[in-house]
Order: structure tokens, then sequence, then C-alpha cells
């Protein structure tokens, strides 16, 4: 099949998630790994493919830029250098006075409820783990008194700022959202005319886009597990913190590593927080601060601000949200809660999970990914995910590509939906099978062969297949090595969540 057939059959996931008097061929699409610590999604509406490239660029030198700037984790950035000081007022960059000053703001809006110091009680628990247990009240009670102290001071007229303590601080609360807003404005500054930004699961759109955004359910497990809800934006910032896929397993147990200023303790009740507001540090902050507040308290905030709208999920299932929400959804795909009915034993499915090669770049596109199911005769009854960018480089996916494929492509399920989700480490996808074929009936038992395919632009290539005795009784664990552009992939058959 030629690329223009390519190209037909595909144009409509290109367009998917925008809406509908958006054109596909104006919007470019790119997605890059270890960006910020995570993955990122970025698409471009510009008219051709050398502006897409430029705004592309501005993109990641804002990033780079502001990196450099706020990062926590690296000891040459500003923030870091800033920290080592103690009780000397400091001339910082305005990206660095802002977000200070941003702090300050939300520590008391939300009654210290976010708190850069929360790194603090972070490391009591890091530290307790290591020793499988919780951290001692006694342990908990210094780390709070350790940051119920101002960690600085802010001199307006003449940009300084003065550390005045020891506390162990970090910024990432939302200064992910705050850069991703600075990212677009720079994507439009260099040609584009409407810009989203996703960095991990945290989302911006700028100018003349609008996309329709799943919101992941918590207790999922896959990237393609149905989303918890689903809403359509414009000129707005959607960021969810959750605690579902960080945080500390004590025997046996799961906590959360979102953490309490105010008592130490980790956040337990709201398993996931979702806010869209129009300020990204705004979106960013209050996400992080709703996952530790009471809904009660998260209410009150959120109704004395203007169009803030949040929905929120408790660890018994219960979904609440604010009273506009309703307005931003489209058809929901699942119910609001998901506290399991009585029912049936789960039937046996597969998790697949992908590590994608990190390259000598620390920073690095990510390749075309192709993941399917073939019966025992080759035949294809199953695209589980297709990661691509621009159509007419398809072919380099040598095993995926060829007609079969591209018609059960176009009867799967829709796997180009922006996700907004708590953030995840870089390069890692976990996938699922649940034994149905593209028209959504049950495979019969017997012989299958699961395929992860990835190639790269004028690049490397690699390719894993697994066999799967499909019989809805023998759970197996099977883990396969590497290669180029895959760094591990390992299928586990069996009941899971």
């Amino acid at each position: 099949m030629n690329t223009a057939k390519i190209s037909a059959a595909l144009g409509l996931f290109v367009a998917l998630g925008s809406a509908s008097a958006q054109s596909a061929s104006s919007i470019h699409v790119f997605h890059h790994e270890n960006v910020l610590g995570t993955s990122m999604e970025l698409k471009l509406r510009t008219a051709n493919d050398a502006q897409a490239q430029k705004a592309e660029a501005a993109v990641l030198h804002e990033i780079d830029r502001e990196n450099r700037i706020l990062s926590a984790w690296s000891s040459t950035s500003e923030f870091s250098r800033w920290v080592r000081t103690q009780n000397k007022p400091v001339h910082v960059s305005p990206e660095l006075f802002d977000v200070l000053n941003l702090f300050d703001h939300w520590r008391e809006q939300t009654g210290g409820a976010l708190d850069a110091s929360a790194e603090t009680a972070v490391r009591t628990w890091k530290l307790a783990s290591v020793e499988n247990r919780t951290p001692t009240d006694a342990e908990l009670t210094k780390a709070v008194g350790v940051m119920q102290h101002p960690h600085w001071s802010l001199d307006a007229a003449h940009h300084t700022a003065t550390h005045l303590d020891e506390a162990p601080i970090a910024l990432n609360s939302f200064a992910k959202s705050y850069i991703s807003g600075h990212a677009a404005d720079a994507a439009l500054a260099a040609g584009a005319t409407g810009v989203l930004v996703n960095i991990g699961g945290d989302i911006v759109l700028r100018g003349a886009i609008t996309e329709r955004v799943a919101i992941t359910d918590p207790r999922a497990q896959a990237e393609n597990d149905e989303p918890m809800d689903l809403v359509r934006l414009s000129n707005r910032t959607i960021a969810t913190s959750g605690d579902y896929r960080r945080g500390f397993d004590i025997h046996g147990v799961h906590y959360s590593h979102i953490v309490d200023p105010r008592t130490g303790a980790t956040a337990e009740n709201v398993i996931s927080s979702t806010v869209i507001a129009a300020d990204p540090a705004t979106a960013g902050a209050l996400a992080t601060a709703f996952s530790v507040m009471s809904p009660k308290e998260s209410a009150r905030l959120a109704g004395s601000m203007r169009n803030v709208d949040y929905m929120l999920v408790l660890r018994d299932g219960t979904t609440i949200t604010s009273a506009h929400w309703s307005a931003r959804e489209l058809p929901r795909l699942t119910a609001a809660s998901y506290a399991p009915a009585k029912k049936a034993a789960p039937a046996l499915d597969l998790l697949i999970n992908v590590e994608l090669s990190r390259l000598d770049d620390p920073r690095y596109r990510r390749p075309y990914v192709a993941v399917w199911v073939e019966d025992g005769d080759h035949y294809p009854v199953r695209t589980i995910a297709l990661w691509f960018q621009k159509p007419r480089w398809l072919p380099d996916l040598k095993a995926w590509y060829h007609a079969d494929q591209i018609r059960n492509l176009t009867e799967g399920t829709d796997i180009s939906t922006t996700v907004s989700s708590a953030t995840r480490s870089p390069g890692k996808y976990t996938l699922r099978w649940d034994g149905k074929d593209n028209a959504g009936k049950p495979v019969k038992p017997g012989k299958y062969t699961v395929y992860v395919e990835a190639a790269r632009e004028h690049g490397t290539y690699g390719i894993i297949k697994q066999e799967i005795n499909w019989d809805g009784k023998t759970p197996a664990v099977f883990n396969d090595k590497g290669n180029t552009e895959i760094a591990s992939a390992s299928f586990d058959y069996g009941k899971h969540n």
C-alpha cells in the first residue's frame, strides 16, 4: 500500500482529539522522552512543516532555559545554587522570583497545604521506607516543626530572595505546569497559531486548538485502559495529581508520595485530583493542594476563584466534581465511580510493559511504535497501540505495515486522545490486551503472538515478539531481552485489577 493510501487510512487518527473544524493537515504532532523527567506530547497548528519545526525548537529551548533556572534535581540550576546560600539577599531571575512568590501565595491560600518544604516530610518517609517501616510520630513531629518556619523572604523592590533555613525544598508542585505555559507561549511567538503542550499529564492549550482530554482512572494499570472521564478544552490548562504512579510500599501497603505539610502524613483520602484553570501555575498548584486538602476545603477554595473546575476521586471510589465540571464533559466512557460491584471473578488478560531505549541524547523523540496481536495463522486480530507522527514513515514499521494492519487499525480503539494523569517515568508504558479482537469479540482459545515494533525516522529499528497460550486459565509471565529501540518488554498473562 502506498503512502497516499496510508495517509487516507490514518488521517482520522491525526485529527482525533481536535475540533471537527480543525484541519488534520495543519496539526503537527511530536513526542519527546525525558523532558522534565517524564514524557512530552506537543501538538502545533502551523502552516507548514518548517514552521512546525521552528515552533518545536522554541518549545524545547524554553523548557531547557527554565529548567536550568528552576530544577531542584540539577546541582547547577539557579535554584540549587540559591538554596546553598543562607541569610544573604541574592538577586534572582524573574522566573525564580515569580515561582517563590507564587509558593508564598499558594501556601497562604491553602492554609499550608501547599509548601515547597513538603520535601522535608517526603525525605522522612523515604528514609523510613528504606527500613521497611513508617515514620515514627516523633520523626513526623520534627519534620512538621521544620516545615512550619518561613524558608525565604522576598524583596520586590530589589528583586532579591533570601534563603532563611536548611529545610529541604523543591519547586515541583507546579513548576512543570509553570514551564509548560511559557513553552506554549514560545511556540505562539515562533509562528504557531495553536499549541498543546502535555508534559507528564499536565496539559496547556493556547491559541487556535481545541482538544478532547481523557482523565486517567487512578485504578487503571495500562495506557489504553478506559479513562475516568473525557473533557473538551481550549485555552485552558488541566493538571492531575495522584498517588497511583509514585509512592512508598511498606509491608505491602502503598503510601502516597504526596505529603500534607501540616501533619507530615501522606495524602491517602484523595487518590486523584484534576483541576482545570486558565493559568498553568494555578492548575498545577491546586491539583497538588486538592490531593492534600479535604473535599470541603477544596470546594471552598475553588469557589472563591473564577474559572476553576475540578474532579476528585476518593479512596472509597466516590467522585466529586465542581458545579460547572459537567459543562466541559463529553459523554463519559465509564461510570463516574469505579467502586467494584459484585460480579464474577475477572478473566485473564495480558499486561504488556514496554520500556523504550534511552539514547545518548538525554532528551529524544519517541520512535514510531506498533503493538498488535496475530493468531496462529498470522492474521492480525487486534491493534493495541500505534504511535506515529507522520504517515510517510510508517513503512519503517516493516512487520506491521500491510493492508490487514491498516484495516484492523481503523476498526480499533482511539489511541490518540491526549491524556491528563499523574506523572510517570519517561519511556515506560503499560498496555493491556483484554483478549478481544478489533470488533470487540473474545478470541478463541489458542496460540497468539504479540508484537512490539519500534522504528525511528532515518534511524534504528527493533522488534520483539512473544507467543501466548491464550487458554483462559494458565497464568504466565515472559520477560524478553531488549534491542536498540526497545530496552525491555514483559508480558504478564493473568488476572489483574
